[in-house]
């Protein structure tokens, strides 16, 4: 409806000359910028006021329902209490000890009653005082700092209790500077006072609770004001005893802080009267956050407002921009055209070269895989020699078992004969021990022997040792070789168990060939972690490794053994082997011998053993 009355009235051109007349006006400018800066003032203004009443409200709601908790959570403590004093008064004992108080054992048995109620009631004392102001009988009768007997006559609550009312009153502990509570009840007979029955409790639980709950980083305080305005009960200490400024029942209040840095803090406060004891009770909260919540909502608006007013400018000079962005449209269209064409024959020549090298990963594929079979079987032909290497021992290691066992089998036919079981069961037994160690040598042997790719899994390097050294077994015996191992029996690495063991026992092969000629001879295998890697170290006890030959030692076809003892290919292989397990393996002399030491990755169950 706006543009279809005011359209035919202002043409289009009249419409664009006073606009920009308009906007042209130092003058006009200036006074709409006054009124917008006015305007954006009263805004934060506004709102600044409508955010901290807002807050105030809030505060005050959480303070209304936390009060009402610990109101309700005092006047149960102090009504659990209340009926003890007229139970007491009616004791049958309590009554006979006032009808004869020269009567010791009925001293003692009241003075025992009042323990029994003083602790099933969990006050903190309870005591009986006669018509003179004494006390005749007390809970805390057998402690050496009993109060028996003690004139409490000018006490406020005994004074009113004598005068036949009931009397409440609360002091703080001298001594442990806790608060204490009162309750004291007339005892009558016919009108008259005969004593007064009293019962003290501690108010120091309520008022730690309150203290645990109601932190000081919180900003928030819990106050208990007597009929005087003072202080008795508080969750910070500084207040206590202090004199406390008549608050509101609710809303805001500025109070002075209590210290040494005493400062005036805007708190929102909420009271209860407690009129039965002549209390009130006092919640506050600093009103600090809800002023600066205020704060920055006032901020907020007034950003915001500047920005409408920014946004508008923006838009104004939206438009000018908007032709010499089509001019550097068409001079971009230009160069994008332009730019598609170089990229078209750049995509080209990438697809070329993106052909070919895919067709030389292709071959380095099927080289790699090449490799791979003839490493593989170059560690299986490496394992098959050392078998045939140790053929020897194997088979000494199978004939002598095979000869008992035929020894001991025709012994067992002439025991049969003769029926002497015992001997004929020594003999069986025999033959099961022989047959298990066999069995376990075939099997480590068809084991070792088997050709398997490489399957990295965790191992026990323990099993590894045992393994080789059941294999070099006889000709360790027959060299009469010392062995000494140290072996964390829990260590586990990411290895081949196979291809650890022909590792291992090319490492030892070795170290027995270099201790032929030695006077002591000591093969020691270390197994131990250390940097979050395993190690394992074979050390012999043999004339060492020479310089020149120590830096060729793990070249393929290098050796220093005479034609026909082998090809120089143990130990490059066992390089390569523990190369593919993620380690490494390094030779060097030591006094006495050489040793040999591989590393391996140790297993994340053990790793902080």
């Amino acid at each position: 409806m706006f543009r279809a009355f005011f359209l035919p009235t202002f043409p289009r051109q009249q419409l664009l000359a006073f606009r920009s007349g308009l906007f042209n006006r130092p003058a006009l400018v200036y006074t709409l910028g006054t009124v917008l800066l006015g305007l954006a003032a009263a805004a934060v203004v506004q709102v600044y006021a409508w955010s901290a009443q807002q807050g105030y409200d809030q505060l005050n709601d959480m303070l209304e329902h936390q009060l009402d908790l610990y109101a309700g959570g005092l006047e149960s403590e102090l009504g659990k209490h209340e009926y003890l004093p007229g139970i007491i008064a009616m004791d049958q004992d309590v009554q006979a000890l006032l009808a004869r108080p020269d009567d010791m054992k009925q001293l003692e048995k009241t003075s025992k009653r009042l323990s029994s109620l003083n602790v099933r009631a969990g006050a903190m004392m309870t005591f009986l005082v006669n018509s003179t102001g004494n006390i005749s009988a007390a809970s805390d009768w057998y402690q050496q700092d009993s109060r028996m007997g003690r004139d409490v006559s000018t006490l406020p609550y005994v004074r009113e209790a004598l005068q036949g009312r009931p009397a409440r009153y609360f002091s703080r502990s001298a001594e442990r500077n806790t608060p204490e509570y009162y309750f004291a009840q007339p005892i009558l007979q016919n009108g008259a006072v005969l004593g007064v029955a009293v019962v003290k409790i501690s108010l120091d639980p309520i008022e730690s609770t309150w203290s645990a709950s109601i932190t000081q980083s919180s900003h928030e305080m819990l106050l208990v004001v007597d009929e005087n305005d003072t202080v008795i009960i508080a969750t910070a200490p500084e207040w206590r005893n202090q004199h406390a400024p008549r608050l509101p029942m609710s809303g805001t209040a500025v109070l002075r802080s209590q210290g040494p840095n005493a400062a005036l803090i805007l708190y929102a406060a909420q009271s209860r009267a407690m009129p039965h004891q002549g209390w009130r009770l006092v919640m506050l909260a600093s009103a600090g956050n809800a002023t600066v919540n205020a704060l920055r909502n006032a901020i907020g608006a007034g950003v915001l407002l500047a920005f409408v007013s920014l946004l508008g400018l923006f838009l104004a000079q939206r438009r000018r921009a908007i032709a010499s962005r089509l001019k550097a449209r068409e001079a971009l269209q230009r160069a994008h055209d332009l730019l598609e064409v170089r990229i078209a024959e750049r995509t080209a020549e990438l697809h070329d070269m993106n052909q070919e090298l895919l067709r030389e990963v292709s071959e380095r594929k099927h080289a790699e895989q090449v490799l791979r079979a003839s490493q593989d079987s170059l560690i299986h032909a490496s394992r098959l020699a050392l078998l045939g290497q140790m053929s020897a021992g194997i088979t000494h290691e199978i004939s002598q078992p095979l000869t008992a066992l035929r020894s001991l089998s025709f012994n067992s036919q002439l025991l049969l004969k003769r029926g002497e079981m015992a001997r004929i069961e020594k003999n069986l037994q025999s033959i099961s021990a022989l047959t298990e160690r066999m069995g376990h040598l075939t099997e480590q042997l068809k084991s070792f022997s088997r050709k398997t790719p490489l399957a990295l899994r965790p191992f026990l390097l323990a099993d590894a040792v045992d393994a080789t050294l059941l294999l070099l077994e006889n000709r360790i015996r027959t060299e009469q070789i010392t062995v000494h191992t140290v072996i964390d029996a829990r260590l586990r690495a990411l290895c081949d168990s196979n291809r650890l063991e022909q590792v291992l026992i090319n490492l030892c092969a070795n170290a027995l060939d270099a201790m032929r000629e030695a006077p002591a001879r000591t093969l020691s295998i270390r197994v131990w972690h250390a940097g979050g890697r395993a190690h394992i170290r074979v050390e012999d006890s043999g004339t060492g490794i020479p310089d020149d030959v120590l830096a060729r030692l793990f070249e393929p076809f290098f050796s220093t053994k005479l034609p026909g003892q082998g090809l120089g290919l143990g130990l490059a292989i066992s390089a390569d082997i523990v190369r593919d397990f993620g380690g490494t393996l390094r030779a060097s002399n030591i006094p006495g011998g050489a040793a040999f030491e591989l590393d391996l990755q140790l297993c994340e169950e053990i790793s902080h053993v």
